[in-house]
């Protein structure tokens, strides 16, 4: 693999919104992310610089890991966003204890099976852990096949919760969780 694992740096907002906008086309999109491809081709781009240094290289509260081609290409990517002990989620779930929480999960098409999403999942949970997470977790949509597949294997189980789409009446999603190792 030649790939380069990083944070994401605040000024290349442009290529997170390229990548974004790949991922919105793919055909998972819509039981992968909760945006669709034409409200996010939309946004201003003061969204699209505010949303990357929320998780820019240096934050905090969360951060963006991306994998990047050596052409500079992005081409995979996930967030972990941190959250509190005593808040609650936003699904409305109270969070029990501080915990890392990945989303916007994505590797170009061309790019699967190649391991990249193992190596970024491991960057991020290691950003997770080092900002003292005592577990990570993520949401997947019930008829995600693929992507259940891919967190079982990562070591993730499902914890039991259930979070209906609101959205989407009917169609719920699942949490899977990982301890701290």
């Amino acid at each position: 693999m030649n790939y380069l694992i990083r944070s994401v740096r605040a000024d290349e907002w442009s290529a997170v919104k390229a990548l974004r906008l790949v991922a919105l086309q793919d055909p998972i999109a819509p039981l992968a992310f909760l945006e669709t491809y034409e409200d996010a081709v939309g946004r201003p781009d003061s969204f699209w610089q505010e949303r990357t240094a929320s998780g820019a290289e240096g934050a905090q509260g969360a951060q963006t890991v991306v994998a990047e081609a050596p052409d500079g290409r992005f081409v995979g990517t996930v967030t972990v966003l941190m959250e509190e002990a005593g808040t609650t989620d936003w699904a409305g779930f109270p969070v029990e204890r501080k915990q890392g929480h990945l989303v916007g999960v994505f590797v170009r098409p061309e790019e699967r099976g190649s391991g990249l999403t193992d190596v970024l999942f491991d960057a991020a949970l290691e950003w997770a852990w080092a900002h003292g997470a005592e577990r990570v977790r993520l949401i997947v949509h019930e008829d995600n096949g693929r992507a259940q597949r891919f967190y079982r294997k990562a070591g993730f189980e499902p914890s039991g919760v259930v979070v209906p789409l609101a959205a989407v009446p009917g169609q719920s999603e699942l949490e899977f969780v990982l301890d701290r190792p």
